[in-house]
């Protein structure tokens, strides 16, 4: 690591959060004579690749400069007075719980500009593409770093406008549809948790989350606490999302350009179960443990629900869509998360969190993956992608087939890469909740858990062998046809896309710690009341 003044660290953190709404605006200015390229498309999506690159470069620096001794300390703090009325102040700063999720964002979003520079997504010029995109950067950064109520819920509903046009823009079939959805839902359940926040901020007499924190609650009544939690925990869920609430998603998904469909799964469902951790737990800790329970059981059902809904589109004959399937996985691996966060522990805590980054790389993965599988076959149907002669990847495209093997083994959670930890320790905190909660019930909930890992597995081995290794007889009402076509293998510029996720993916599954050093001392200040 790296000595770095604390006012270069402040900086560091201000740009990573203000440089994207710059490069927004840029963007959509015209590019100057010199910088055109092949004409004004290249140019604006070579503008995407700078700024976001700036940013991943900004991240990894503030990064190597964090005190990794001290991760439970907010580090990198701008703390300036905004509305005074309502003591509303622009409160930034990182810890261990969120330099993972600001690393996280800042690789995902860079990936995504490079992978579009190369691919640009089909619709509308990219200039607004470029300025959307960088738009949903600069809110979801934002959501991770900063400490006031009422900014967190602005950065909050920040990323859902350039998401709903994202998806009506440059989605394909249905994609007005599903972003009616998307921001209906969404919008629905923030009205909500407004609410919430604001019944904590009037009620506590700040809307400071550091402060609100280390009172642990003290300063709220319990029946304060139920009612808050249960409206900011309504809002969060739907962003998580959480069964029943998550219907919005697999239309958003199959609708979603790649980019889109990355970004949403890789850092946005991770702000609603980031908010569980940094608002409703230390915050409201007496009605957090009333709904607890409720949270749990809500969470096992999604897990089972999210399989059976990935073994049902898997089967042979279905029609299922594998972009729709993936998205269902989503439900399911974070009902993990959701189930570690009601176990009030900090084996389960450490686990959600860990899970949150090992399902944005996996899953970041899976939807490049098979983005390129439909932009090659020109659809994402998998029975159309298993084939009837039994011609699939690993003899058309061999390495693209040994990639999505390899995600779809890192998101069952083999030991040894990164979806393994989060899950394990997640129903680690599950089998041994905080006091105050029925460990019966938690009992139950982890072995329903457990028999929701066995299901994962097999619709994602059933996936593999279809796409992978294709068809052993034609499907129903299928024609038999002649050799399959040629089919490109993975690109340079698809390699350089994917080859940093599964890179962090195996680095994260063989060296947790380097994780959960971070995350562990702040999760134990966090659940203490602010005391380290």
């Amino acid at each position: 690591m790296i000595d770095i003044s604390p006012s270069v660290m402040q900086f560091l953190l201000a740009f990573i959060v203000v440089a994207p709404l710059l490069g927004a605006a840029t963007a959509l200015l015209p590019a100057p004579p010199g910088l055109r390229g092949s004409g004004p498309d290249q140019a604006v999506l070579r503008h995407g690749v700078t700024v976001t690159g700036a940013i991943l470069i900004a991240a990894i620096v503030l990064a190597l400069g964090f005190d990794h001794d001290q991760p439970s300390r907010m580090q990198a703090t701008t703390d300036i007075s905004w509305i005074a009325a309502l003591d509303v102040r622009i409160h930034l700063g990182v810890d261990g719980i969120s330099l993972p999720l600001l690393v996280l964002t800042a690789l995902l979003t860079f990936l995504c500009a490079l992978y579009s520079y190369f691919k640009p997504p089909t619709g509308p010029s990219p200039r607004a593409f470029v300025a959307l995109l960088l738009v949903l950067e600069s809110g979801t950064l934002a959501t991770f770093a900063v400490l006031d109520l009422l900014l967190f819920f602005l950065a909050f509903e920040m990323v859902l406008i350039p998401m709903y046009f994202l998806i009506a823009r440059w989605g394909g079939a249905e994609r007005q549809a599903a972003a009616w959805k998307f921001i209906l839902y969404t919008l629905l359940g923030s009205v909500v948790m407004l609410l919430g926040l604001l019944l904590v901020g009037l009620h506590a007499g700040t809307f400071d989350m550091v402060a609100l924190a280390t009172d642990n609650g003290s300063g709220l009544s319990k029946s304060v606490q139920i009612t808050a939690v249960l409206a900011i925990g309504i809002g969060l869920a739907v962003k998580t999302p959480m069964w029943p609430l998550h219907s919005w998603l697999p239309d958003a998904h199959t609708a979603a350009p790649t980019v889109g469909s990355v970004l949403l799964a890789g850092v946005m469902l991770k702000m609603g179960t980031y908010g569980f951790v940094r608002i409703v737990l230390p915050i409201a800790p007496d009605g957090m443990r009333t709904f607890a329970p409720y949270l749990a059981a809500f969470a096992v059902v999604g897990i089972i629900y999210g399989s059976l809904a990935c073994l049902a589109l898997a089967r042979r004959g279905a029609g299922g869509d594998l972009k729709r399937l993936i998205a269902y996985s989503s439900v399911g691996h974070m009902g993990f998360v959701l189930l570690g966060i009601a176990s009030m522990t900090p084996t389960g805590v450490n686990g959600a969190l860990f899970a949150n980054v090992a399902h944005g790389l996996i899953t970041g993965l899976l939807f490049f993956l098979v983005g390129a599988l439909k932009d090659r076959y020109g659809t994402a149907d998998l029975d159309t992608l298993a084939g009837a002669t039994g011609a699939a990847l690993y003899g058309r495209a061999p390495r693209l087939g040994g990639l999505l093997a390899f995600a779809a083994v890192a998101s069952l959670g083999l030991p040894g890469l990164a979806g393994f930890w989060g899950e394990m320790l997640a129903m680690f905190g599950a089998f041994d909740p905080a006091p105050g909660l029925s460990r019966p019930a938690f009992l139950t909930f982890t072995a329903i858990a457990c028999f929701g890992t066995l299901l994962t597995a097999a619709y994602l081995l059933i996936v593999v062998r279809r796409v992978c290794m294709g068809a052993t007889r034609p499907a129903a009402g299928a024609e038999e046809t002649g050799p399959a076509p040629e089919l490109a293998d993975v690109q340079g510029y698809e390699l350089a896309a994917w080859t940093p996720l599964v890179a962090l993916t195996v680095l994260a599954g063989l060296w947790p710690a380097v994780l959960l050093g971070l995350t562990d001392p702040a999760v134990q200040k966090l659940l203490a009341g602010g005391k380290s």
